[in-house]
């Protein structure tokens, strides 16, 4: 061992001294700190980037730099979701036909039941994407219907409406303003039936 030593010019009480604790206090900060990263990252779902862990740490009271946590997280492979895939859809068929705009952003409704708005919106979920539309009363501005399924078609919209039909029974005359979507405006909500 003494050769080896003098061949790399190490002083053998140095490599002792490595060899009875091969960790240097800073690596053992860097695993302590590791395990603290990933904790926060799979509880932010695998989520989260090396900004907003950074932050969760330090409201831990962690004293501990973003470029720290960077490095830490990328030499891990701990990355962060960015945006979400989409899958090419096809854009051909048949035109659309869009109703016309009969309430024109009059939104201050005299009367209950006269006209709703309707749009829907994705939440994500432990078990996935979800998908609610909602159907309010323009008079009232109260959920009146709606509906959620796991994937955004026509049938959710039909059945958010139909739920407000269901429920308050309007008039002949009530008017549901929407969007021009492809889902709002497909012959299953537009057609008189």
């Amino acid at each position: 061992m003494c050769a080896m030593c003098r061949v790399l010019r190490v002083n053998r009480s140095g490599y002792y001294a490595w060899l009875c604790s091969p960790n240097s206090e800073r690596a053992k900060e860097d695993d302590r700190l590791l395990g603290l990263i990933k904790h926060h990252w799979l509880a932010s779902g695998s989520v989260y980037g090396h900004r907003k862990i950074t932050t969760d740490l330090r409201d831990l009271g962690e004293r501990c730099s973003r470029h720290r946590v960077h490095r830490l997280m990328r030499t891990e492979g701990l990355r962060a979701q960015v945006g979400y895939g989409r899958k090419p859809r096809f854009h051909g068929g048949m035109q659309c036909k869009a109703a016309a705009n009969l309430l024109d952003r009059q939104f201050d409704v005299t009367e209950p039941d006269t006209a709703w708005a309707s749009d829907f919106t994705f939440i994500r979920t432990h078990e996935g994407w979800m998908y609610l539309a909602v159907v309010i009363d323009l008079f009232s501005r109260q959920v009146v219907g709606w509906a959620m399924r796991d994937r955004a078609d026509t049938e959710l919209v039909v059945q958010a409406v139909l739920s407000a039909v269901w429920r308050r029974k309007p008039n002949a005359g009530c008017l549901v303003h929407s969007d021009q979507g492809s889902v709002y405006t497909s012959d299953d909500l537009t057609c008189p039936r």
